[in-house]
C-alpha cells in the first residue's frame, strides 16, 4: 500500500512501481482489519460499544485468538464462555473474524508450557474441529501464531508444525464446516533466537507436504528506518512489507497461486517507545502506504493492524491507533481514511486513498492546502463500491492534500507531496 516516492528512485524502479499499481495485478477486495484481543475483552465501555467503535472505523475483519489451553483445561471438557461473547458479538455487528488457535494445554504436551506442540496430533485436530463446528459462521482460521519462533512453538521446526498442528487441523476443520479457509504459516518476519527465517519455514512446510488454503505472514519492519516500500534487507531470508515480493515468490514456488494473508502489522510510536518507535505522523503515513501496497499487490487479501490501543508497559507493544490513556493518534484517522502518494512526474501527481466507514460508494472531497486554507480539488466525488479512490492532480513537491469525509466531518492525515 502506497509509498511517497523520492526523486532518487531509478527509472527502472519507477516503472516497476507503476506496473505494481496497475489494475491487472491489484487485490481490489483486500480486507483491512485490527487485532487487539485484550482491548476487545477488557477495554473501556461495554463490548457492544467497543464493537461499534470498530464498525464506525470501517474495519473489514477482526483477528482474534482462541487459547486452547484456557478453553480445554482437561481433555474433552471445554468451556467457551470467554470466546462466545467476542465471536458472537462480531457476528451480530456484521464484522467477519479470522480466528487463530494457539496454546497447548499441559495435559496435551506432557506438562510443558503452552508453546510446546501437543504430543498427539489428534488432540489438536479434535479441538480445532470443535471450534470450527461451534463457530460455523467463522470461515477464516489461522493455525498457531509465529511457529517459526521458539517463543511460540517448540520444537521449532516446520515438520513439527505441519504434522502436529496444521495438517491434522486442516483435515478435521474441513470435515465439519463447509467453506472454511485455513491460513497456514502465520510466520514472524524473522526467526529470532534459535528460530527459522520465514523463507526457510516456507520451504520446510513444502517439504513436509503442508495443506493450506492461504499463507499468513506478519511483515513487521525490522528497524525504524524501514518503510513499507524501502529499507528492507535485499539479501536476507527475512520478509517484511518492504520485501513483500519475496513472500509472493516463495509461496508461489511452494504452492502455486495460493492467497496471502498479512495477519499482523504495525509501527510502534515515539512517544512512548523511544527505542523502537517512529513519530506518530510517520506511523499514520506508513499505515496508508502499506494499505496501498496491499491493494496494489497480487494475491494479497488481508492486512491486519496490531493494535487498537497501546499496551500499558512500554516494553510491550505501542503500535496502537490510540495511546494507553485513550488519546487518538493520527493513525486512527489514517485507518478510516488512508491517503498515499503513488507517483509524481513533474507536476502530475497520482494519489490513492480509501474511505473505509460506511457501505458502498462514499461521498468524499479531496482538498489541497493553498493560500492559507483547505480548498476543494475538483468538487465532491464518489469512491468505488469498496471505498477506493485514485486521483491525478497538478501538484509539485511540497503540496499538501487530505481527504475530507463529510458524513463523519473527518479529515485524513495530511499527505505532503515528495
Amino acid at each position: 500500500m502506497g509509498r511517497v516516492r523520492r526523486l532518487t528512485l531509478t527509472l527502472a524502479a519507477f516503472f516497476a512501481l507503476l506496473v505494481l499499481a496497475g489494475p491487472a495485478s491489484a487485490s481490489p477486495y483486500a480486507q483491512y482489519g485490527i487485532q487487539d484481543d485484550a482491548w476487545l475483552q477488557y477495554g473501556s465501555g461495554s463490548l457492544d460499544e467497543r464493537l461499534q467503535t470498530l464498525d464506525e472505523l470501517g474495519v473489514d475483519i477482526v483477528r482474534y485468538t482462541i487459547d486452547w489451553r484456557a478453553v480445554e483445561r482437561s481433555r474433552g471438557n471445554r468451556d467457551w464462555s470467554s470466546v462466545d461473547p467476542i465471536l458472537n458479538g462480531l457476528r451480530a455487528h456484521g464484522i467477519p473474524a479470522v480466528v487463530t488457535i494457539w496454546g497447548t494445554p499441559r495435559w496435551a504436551n506432557g506438562g510443558r508450557s503452552a508453546n510446546w506442540a501437543p504430543t498427539r496430533a489428534a488432540d489438536f485436530a479434535n479441538f480445532a474441529a470443535a471450534a470450527a463446528k461451534r463457530y460455523r459462521h467463522v470461515k477464516k482460521w489461522l493455525i498457531w501464531n509465529e511457529p517459526n519462533q521458539r517463543r511460540w512453538l517448540r520444537p521449532t521446526s516446520a515438520r513439527t508444525y505441519v504434522t502436529k498442528l496444521l495438517n491434522p487441523a486442516y483435515r478435521s476443520m474441513h470435515n465439519v464446516s463447509r467453506g472454511v479457509k485455513i491460513g497456514a504459516g502465520v510466520t514472524a518476519p524473522r526467526g529470532a533466537y534459535k528460530g527459522l527465517s520465514p523463507v526457510d519455514f516456507i520451504r520446510g512446510m513444502r517439504a513436509s507436504r503442508a495443506k493450506l488454503d492461504a499463507y499468513a505472514h506478519h511483515p513487521y519492519p525490522l528497524r525504524r528506518q524501514e518503510t513499507p516500500f524501502a529499507g528492507g534487507c535485499d539479501h536476507c531470508s527475512t520478509i517484511t512489507m518492504a520485501t513483500l515480493d519475496r513472500l509472493l515468490r516463495e509461496v508461489k514456488r511452494a504452492w502455486g497461486n495460493k492467497r496471502i494473508w498479512l495477519t499482523e502489522y504495525g509501527y510502534q510510536t515515539n512517544p512512548p517507545d523511544r527505542a523502537l518507535g517512529v513519530s506518530r505522523a510517520l506511523q499514520a503515513r506508513y499505515h496508508a502506504e502499506a494499505s496501498r501496497k496491499v491493494h496494489a499487490t497480487p494475491r494479497v487479501d488481508m492486512l491486519i493492524h496490531y493494535l487498537y490501543q497501546d499496551e500499558p508497559s512500554v516494553d510491550r507493544w505501542q503500535s496502537g491507533l490510540m495511546s494507553v490513556s485513550g488519546v487518538a493518534k493520527p493513525a486512527r484517522r489514517a485507518f478510516a481514511l488512508p491517503l498515499a502518494q503513488v507517483s509524481r512526474r513533474a507536476v502530475r501527481t497520482v494519489l490513492w486513498g480509501q474511505v473505509r466507514p460506511g457501505n458502498g460508494r462514499q461521498r468524499y472531497i479531496l482538498q489541497q492546502f493553498r493560500g492559507g486554507k483547505w480548498r476543494t480539488v475538483g468538487g465532491a466525488r464518489r469512491t468505488t463500491a469498496r471505498g477506493y479512490l485514485t486521483r491525478t492532480v497538478r501538484a509539485g513537491k511540497g503540496a499538501k492534500f487530505r481527504i475530507w469525509y463529510p458524513a463523519y466531518r473527518l479529515a485524513s492525515p495530511i499527505v505532503k507531496i515528495s
